[in-house]
């Protein structure tokens, strides 16, 4: 039986041509062998499985070639390629710093860096996971790395830079390796499928360069185990049921679920997915994936951002098609939050089922509050008996003007709207809310009932109230200064000083709409101005200290004089 060699081992690349998605790296060691610009340290750090050892074996083998080919590539003739492709260079040499890792170790590798090279012109050590030195390794290894003798070379590769001192960092050239894009991982394993003469779908492939997250060594081992599963007939449902993958179908489904409003076929399918073993955080962030997929669809100069195959890529653009940008951010939003909040939830799995009822109510929310938009123009005709002051007023966005309204402007009372009204019914929480939603002065609806000045002291003091703990300063504000009804249906409030005003404004408009939904009224218009007249309320005035001194010296001739002989001023 002949001897299987995986094919991370078998399609190792051998040159720099071969090496998958370095190319900024490779270019710059090529273009230092022309230059004969050698460093004598390297440190190559990246993710793993993205080249860094692979790097670390051409670059050696390239800079002792005899022969090196117009693309600067190693000759594979010369006698030095020839024992590093049989692997019994002793030019080359292959350390773990994992298992060498005391200062024991790097005194061997001192002692051995004198040797010079018996062929080829360099002596490289490739030293592998460099970060598990201990410190005081590293700290014997300074010397050394930073003047060795003519013939040697370090490379050193890490997955962890952050772990190395920064005395070895500065005596290196540092190559930061990036993680193999979906689309490079898809072309190389193609190219060994067409090799091995295994079949296979282009979608499936582009799942597991999904799976190995821009690791070309991960990717290559999935690749084995899918062929021997699938019988050398790799197919898109072969490889998600290998690898336990959730398909893209229950998240399409469950997208136009969202789009109808259908909560009980998506929690349906959850407990679906929950029986076959998937995982619920797993399944809220492939959610969330699978949205942001449909977003980047709408727009054509975001579409190279879809890391998919061909097939489904079409789906998701036949997908976006039927929903709009605005509905695909509220429910990544929504899922976003419940993928924060999942491990502090006590019953994790009611927690994704709330977040699948809020997600199908997003796009029946949205079409309620655009029907309640184009009917806000309607307007109710008066009861009989009772004044409308209103009445007689032209809607300036009613149906038959064929006006087009503007954009609803919401205003939040918080906890404001739970006030009760002495003399005035109380809006139940829920009409208050619609009336908050529909409501303004863009766009206003006509009520029946007119007010009186009790009323609206009434109504006042309600809102004071209900402000009293959240912004005492206001409240002291309303409870001081009462309105007063004019004839022409205007409120006046008379304040002592314009910076009560200023104070005011700040929850004028808050106080404007509570006044129009509890008193039934279709406009409020509240008119701020400074009174001359005494104040109404008996609260002694705060006095400044340039106010003590200044009261002093006018009832105090010495100290004016003495004032005006120092020459001092305190206005």
């Amino acid at each position: 039986m002949e001897n299987f060699i995986v094919s991370a081992r078998k399609y190792r690349p051998s040159t720099f041509r071969s090496v998958v998605g370095q190319s900024s790296i490779t270019t710059t060691l090529k273009n230092a062998i022309q230059r004969k610009q050698l460093a004598q340290a390297y440190l190559f750090c990246g993710p793993r499985g993205v080249g860094k050892t692979t790097c670390a074996r051409i670059f050696a083998k390239t800079i002792n070639c005899r022969n090196l080919t117009p693309e600067l590539e190693a000759c594979n003739e010369c006698e030095s390629c020839k024992s590093f492709n049989t692997n019994r260079s002793f030019n080359i040499h292959e350390l773990d710093a994992a298992s060498n890792n005391s200062v024991e170790g790097i005194r061997k590798l001192i002692e051995q860096v004198r040797i010079p090279p018996q062929v080829g012109k360099y002596s490289v050590y490739i030293i592998d996971e460099v970060h598990m030195l201990s410190q005081s390794a590293f700290n014997a290894f300074l010397k050394t790395l930073e003047e060795p003798p003519a013939h040697a070379i370090f490379i050193m590769a890490t997955t962890e830079k952050h772990k190395i001192l920064p005395t070895i960092l500065s005596r290196c050239q540092i190559f930061d390796f990036n993680r193999i894009r979906v689309e490079d991982t898809v072309k190389y394993l193609e190219y060994i499928a067409q090799t091995e003469k295994v079949e296979y779908e282009v979608e499936a492939l582009n799942i597991i360069a999904q799976k190995a997250d821009g690791a070309m060594r991960d990717a290559l081992s999935i690749f084995d185990q899918v062929v021997s599963f699938s019988n050398n007939h790799i197919t898109y449902q072969k490889v998600i049921e290998n690898l336990n993958v959730l398909d893209y179908q229950y998240y399409f489904r469950l997208t136009e679920n969202f789009i109808k409003g259908d909560y009980a076929d998506s929690l349906q399918i959850f407990d679906e997915l929950l029986s076959k073993g998937f995982d619920a955080q797993q399944f809220i962030t492939g959610l969330s994936q699978h949205l942001r997929n449909v977003l980047v669809c709408h727009d054509p100069k975001t579409i190279p951002l879809l890391e998919v195959g061909s097939s489904i890529a079409e789906k998701y653009k036949q997908m976006a098609a039927t929903c709009s940008p605005a509905f695909l951010i509220d429910t990544l939003q929504v899922t976003n939050q419940f993928d924060v909040a999942f491990r502090q939830s006590p019953n994790q799995r009611l927690h994704v089922e709330l977040m699948l009822i809020k997600l199908s109510g997003l796009n029946r929310k949205k079409k309620s509050d655009e029907f309640e938009v184009e009917d806000s123009g309607s307007s109710e005709q008066p009861a009989q008996g009772k004044p409308n002051i209103v009445a007689n007023k032209p809607n300036a966005y009613s149906k038959t003007e064929k006006t087009a309204a503007p954009p609803i402007k919401t205003t939040s009372l918080k906890n404001v709207l739970n006030s009760k009204t002495p003399s005035q019914p109380q809006p139940k929480l829920e009409e208050t809310n619609a009336l908050d939603s529909k409501d303004n002065d863009d766009n206003p609806k006509i009520f029946n009932n007119a007010f009186n000045a009790s009323d609206l002291s009434a109504a006042w003091n309600a809102f004071a109230l209900q402000i009293e703990k959240e912004k005492p300063a206001h409240f002291s504000l309303m409870s001081n200064y009462p309105p007063t009804l004019s004839d022409n249906g205007k409120i006046l409030v008379k304040f002592e000083a314009q910076v009560q005003i200023e104070i005011f404004k700040e929850i004028k408009k808050d106080v404007q709409l509570y006044l129009k939904n509890s008193l039934k009224a279709s406009s409020i218009d509240i008119i701020e101005e400074v009174s001359n007249e005494e104040p109404i309320h008996k609260k002694p005035r705060l006095f400044t200290p340039d106010d003590k001194l200044k009261f002093m010296a006018e009832h105090n001739p010495a100290l004016n004089r003495f004032i005006q002989q120092l020459n001092l001023d305190f206005d």
